[in-house]
């Protein structure tokens, strides 16, 4: 735009200025502006607001246009974006307008010297110039403006959502704009970046293409919390156990999350944590906290599986609700192993191993880089210390179970009580 006083013309020689419009008949402008609406697709004519007679006065007086004007420009251009129309519509809006402007001129103008058409052209041209600038920078100002505020109630639908604390009929109301129909099942993914990253924007918005055209644009939604990528999908399109419509027998939404973001050249290893399908708004929040407490379980029982299922977790869940009886039950079953030589944490690991390999020797042995009679010399010690047998299936559970807390309560690392030594 080529202002240079704060209300005065935008510069440039004021030619022709001996040369009246005509007088009492804007028919001509009006049809202008209707051939310039059905030029650019029945866009309204009212975008143009005063274009067509700051057109006319370039055109027949040499006038350029002032601040004030240009800046009306640019107010059409908000409204435009606001009520669904492109940039593009409206600059060939503009410029067939212009186009229309000097094609209807009346016969007295076209009959002026030619060094007076030459300078109502330039005039001409510099207000379409100044305009149709504008009018994008003013585009331009409101998409930016809302992306922002539609960006504002995502993330304040998100918080919501996961808290599981407003009120329903509001979420409701608030999720219908962004696809979400809260009477059905969803269910939430987390993914958690390995290293630290200075932002988690690049990974949302690359995951954010992948997620939309798998499981379509409604009922998903891609944003981030906590350092977290936080996915939620409908259950139906994920193939979630347990939806009668789902596409598979087993939900593929952990699987899709880590393998795109694995393709990321930040963040890897991520770890992707998918909690159950649950119906209702406050079926989201119930989703979101297992995925949560699957992130938090993994890292507790230092599992090696990148996508880890709240169903796969069960077991441990049901372990660590009870805190004082697992702390006695591995006290009181495990205890005894601080009197090994070397301490409780090789028998602990073997028991781990041999129950993580289906109590195979063999294959714990070669998990282990042990030969199989260490392995065995070693399920021997932990039957003599402890009392109970590993390869006895009717002890097993109970070794099993201890093992598992051990992991959960850190121990024996975490243990008041220090190994002694033992033969």
């Amino acid at each position: 735009m080529r202002v240079t006083e704060q209300d005065g013309p935008i510069s440039g020689p004021q030619a022709g200025t001996n040369v009246e419009p005509p007088a009492g008949d804007e028919s001509w402008l009006l049809r202008a502006a209707e051939q310039a609406s059905n030029d650019a697709g029945g866009v309204s004519g009212e975008f143009l607001g005063d274009y067509l007679p700051m057109l006319a006065a370039a055109a027949t007086l040499g006038q350029f246009p002032v601040r004030a004007q240009i800046e009306a420009v640019r107010v059409q251009g908000r409204r435009a974006s606001e009520q669904g129309v492109s940039v593009g519509q409206g600059i060939d809006l503009y410029l067939s307008a212009a186009r229309r402007v000097w094609s209807e001129l009346p016969a007295i103008i076209r009959e002026r010297d030619n060094k007076a058409v030459r300078a109502a052209a330039s005039a001409v041209l510099q207000v379409v110039d100044d305009a149709v600038a504008s009018f994008a920078e003013g585009h331009a100002e409101a998409g930016r403006e809302m992306v922002r505020r539609e960006e504002t109630l995502r993330r304040e639908l998100v918080e919501d959502l996961l808290r599981g604390d407003a009120h329903l009929s509001e979420l409701v109301g608030r999720a219908e704009p962004f696809g979400l129909d809260l009477t059905r099942a969803h269910q939430v993914a987390l993914a958690q970046p390995g290293q630290r990253l200075s932002s988690i924007a690049a990974a949302t918005s690359a995951l954010e293409r992948v997620v939309l055209d798998r499981f379509g644009d409604r009922d998903v939604l891609v944003a981030t919390k906590d350092g977290l990528v936080v996915v939620l999908a409908l259950a139906a399109a994920t193939g979630a156990p347990g939806t009668s419509d789902g596409l598979g027998t087993t939900g593929d939404l952990g699987k899709l999350v880590y393998r795109e973001l694995s393709r990321l050249k930040r963040g890897s290893p991520w770890r992707v944590a998918v909690g159950r399908a649950h119906p209702g708004a406050y079926g989201i929040a119930r989703s979101y906290e297992e995925a949560r407490e699957g992130l938090t379980m993994a890292m507790r029982m230092q599992l090696d599986t990148p996508i880890v299922e709240t169903r796969d977790l069960l077991t441990y869940r049901v372990l660590s609700r009870d805190q004082p009886a697992l702390v006695d039950l591995v006290e009181s079953v495990l205890h005894p192993l601080h009197q090994a030589r070397g301490g409780a944490e090789p028998l602990v690991a073997t028991l781990a191993t041999y129950f993580d390999c289906g109590c195979v020797a063999t294959t714990a042995a070669a998990r282990l880089h042990l030969s199989v009679r260490a392995v065995t010399y070693r399920l021997d010690r932990v039957k003599t210390l402890t009392g109970f047998d590993p390869m006895d299936p009717a002890h097993r559970f109970t070794l099993h179970a201890a093992v598992l807390g051990a992991k959960l309560l850190g121990w024996p690392e975490r243990s008041s009580s220090s190994p002694s030594a033992g033969p």
